[in-house]
């Protein structure tokens, strides 16, 4: 079994992480034995307080998770603070040694770039934040116009619902192209 783990915490920004989540846990309960799970992780293991109030638990604790195949970080207000916070910023750094595929949802890309994930690659983020993110990082190929950005083992996407066509595209690069159209017809998502 392969694992795919969706980072949660305070001031996240809803859909940023539910996106990503109805596409992945639809796909992962629909077909089991293409060998995934999904599942969303926090610092403690508890609760966390989204953006607009949404209230979220997690599955598991940063030291209780299960050994990851893919890391999605999520965006919202809540990363500005993570951008200052070495002890998340060294989690993110320890992760990319041991977890295959990095991917992230809007201003998730900042907390990447900071850590140092995005040097000299191409990335996008929320179109409210591109200035940021190259600021964060000169080196970063800011991609402005791209949904998301497959690097082979980064991924970024922009802004919000972004991550839901980020989310299919791992599926069809998981599971094929066809995989991808079924969970997309079964969430009814028509972009």
């Amino acid at each position: 079994m392969k694992h795919i783990g969706i980072v949660l915490f305070d001031g996240v920004e809803e859909l940023d992480a539910v996106g990503p989540w109805e596409v992945l846990s639809a796909w992962t309960r629909m077909y089991p034995d293409d060998g995934y799970a999904v599942f969303c992780l926090s610092a403690s293991g508890g609760s966390v307080q989204c953006a607009k109030g949404l209230v979220l638990g997690a599955h598991h604790s940063y030291a209780d998770a299960p050994p990851l195949d893919v890391l999605i970080h999520p965006g919202g207000q809540g990363t500005r603070p993570q951008l200052l916070d070495d002890a998340h910023l060294g989690w993110v750094r320890r992760l990319r040694a041991e977890v295959p595929l990095m991917a992230s949802v809007c201003t998730g890309s900042l907390v990447y770039a900071k850590a140092g994930l995005l040097n000299g690659r191409p990335a996008t983020t929320h179109w409210a934040s591109l200035g940021l993110l190259a600021e964060i990082d000169p080196s970063i190929v800011v991609r402005p116009d791209d949904r998301f950005v497959d690097d082979g083992d980064v991924i970024t996407s922009a802004g919000v619902s972004a991550g839901i066509d980020m989310a299919l595209h791992l599926v069809a690069r998981f599971a094929g192209a066809e995989r991808a159209r079924e969970v997309r017809r079964y969430i009814q998502y028509e972009p």
